[in-house]
């Protein structure tokens, strides 16, 4: 692998590895190189991107590499998060919302065991737009923060209460119903039965039917 492969590789890898970012030995395992060829490519990387103006940066925390935007620019990420045609939830966002919402209080690894994917940016993303808070810590080794839903998740969804959410067969059949039904980003336009929905919906959040 010559330095133009690596650069694009560990670019990828910082990509995928989110806000846990990667350490240099595990940079160095992944790529099958010596630690020190990694500490190289990376100080190069970081002095051409900054010669070249370019929109991302690595940085170094807690002895791992990441991948971020330049702190210059936050007020553009900012408007763009408020951009009306952003409002609207991708599939990611919504199925990771909605795990929140029937599980909650939930971690982040919680979240990321269900869907099987990391959840780190739509975790984030979701709590920009105010849908998702920090709630508390669980128990156990490191304390874990614990999300949870807000007051504007239920005005998002035109919600009295978080037991009016509609109780699934599975969580992702609500999903399939959900984007069926493209207006329900804005309301959840159902109409309330006469069964006891908030039951259904706390044996859904304990795992059951």
């Amino acid at each position: 692998m010559n330095e133009r492969e690596m650069r694009a590789v560990i670019e990828g890898l910082l990509f995928a590895a989110g806000d846990e970012g990667l350490h240099p030995r595990e940079l160095a395992e992944i790529l099958e190189v010596d630690v020190h060829t990694v500490l190289d490519t990376v100080r190069r990387m970081q002095e051409d991107w900054k010669k070249e103006g370019r929109g991302l940066q690595i940085v170094e925390v807690a002895q791992v590499f990441q991948l971020t935007t330049l702190p210059e620019f936050a007020p553009y990420f900012e408007r763009m998060a408020r951009t009306p045609n952003r409002s609207q939830l991708s599939r990611a966002a919504l199925e990771t919302l909605a795990i929140i919402a029937y599980r909650q209080p939930i971690t982040r690894a919680e979240i990321e065991e269900i869907r099987g994917v990391k959840c780190d940016k739509t975790i984030q993303s979701l709590q920009r737009k105010g849908l998702v808070k920090e709630v508390g810590r669980a128990d156990g080794v490191g304390r874990p923060i614990l999300y949870g839903t807000t007051k504007e998740f239920l005005e998002y969804f035109g919600l009295k209460r978080i037991e009016e959410l509609p109780v699934p067969d599975t969580l992702f059949d609500w999903m399939e119903w959900e984007e069926k039904r493209r207006d329900l980003y804005l309301r959840l336009g159902v109409e309330p039965k006469e069964r006891d929905e908030s039951e259904k919906a706390a044996a859904f959040a304990e795992g059951g039917k």
